[in-house]
C-alpha cells in the first residue's frame, strides 16, 4: 500500500505552560499507531509523518491520542493534516515579498481548519500601518510592523470564535516546515 507525506498541524498544546505534550512521548504514541517516518520540529505542535491512511483519519487519530494518552483541555485541541502540495501551495501562493524582510516585518502563516479564508478574515481588524492580512487557500497571511508590534491588532483574534478554527505558525517556522518535507 502506497503512503502519503503529510504534516500535522496540532493547535492547543505547550501554549503558556497549558496542555503540555512532550514531542518525544508524541513521536512514540503516533508510531504505536503504525506512523512512518514520524519526526516532531519544535514543541508548539508540528508533525511530518508518512501513512496509507487518508489526511482526515490521521487528524482524527492523532486528536484521539492527543486527547487519551495526555491530560488536556480537550476543546482547544485541533489537528490539521497537510499533503506535501497543500504546503507547497501556501509558500508557493504567498504575497510578493511576504516574509522576506523579517528585520522589518514580524510574518505568520494562519492555517484554517475547517473555515475557508473570507469568513476567516471576519476575525480580523487589521491597523492601519501595523498589519496586513491577505486570504491565501486554507491559510490568511498576516504580517505586522516589528517596530510597531505592540500596537498590532493581531492579537484580538483570540476574542473571536473563530480563534479555535485556527493554528498560527512564523513564515520562519513554515518554511523550515517545507524544508524538512523535501527531506
Amino acid at each position: 500500500m502506497e503512503t502519503s507525506h503529510y504534516l500535522a498541524l496540532l493547535r492547543g498544546i505547550n501554549v503558556g505552560g497549558r496542555n503540555k505534550v512532550p514531542m518525544k512521548t508524541l513521536k512514540e504514541h503516533l508510531e504505536d499507531l503504525g506512523y512512518e517516518q514520524v519526526v516532531t520540529y519544535i514543541a508548539s505542535g508540528n508533525v511530518l509523518l508518512e501513512s496509507a491512511d487518508p489526511a482526515e483519519q490521521v487528524g482524527r487519530d492523532i486528536e484521539a491520542t492527543l486527547t487519551g494518552k495526555f491530560d488536556l483541555d480537550d476543546e482547544l485541541i485541533k489537528v490539521l493534516v497537510l499533503s506535501r502540495s497543500q504546503l507547497q501551495d501556501v509558500i508557493d501562493n504567498k504575497p510578493q515579498n511576504f516574509g522576506e524582510h523579517p528585520g522589518t516585518y514580524h510574518s505568520d502563516a494562519i492555517f484554517l481548519m475547517g473555515i475557508d479564508a473570507e469568513e476567516a478574515m471576519s476575525a480580523f481588524n487589521p491597523r492601519e500601518g501595523v498589519d496586513r492580512i491577505w486570504a491565501g487557500d486554507g491559510v490568511i497571511y498576516s504580517q505586522r510592523l516589528s517596530a510597531e508590534r505592540t500596537k498590532s491588532r493581531l492579537s484580538a483574534i483570540a476574542s473571536s470564535p473563530l480563534y479555535k478554527l485556527m493554528t498560527i505558525r512564523s513564515w520562519n517556522t513554515t518554511q523550515k516546515l517545507w524544508n524538512l518535507f523535501q527531506d
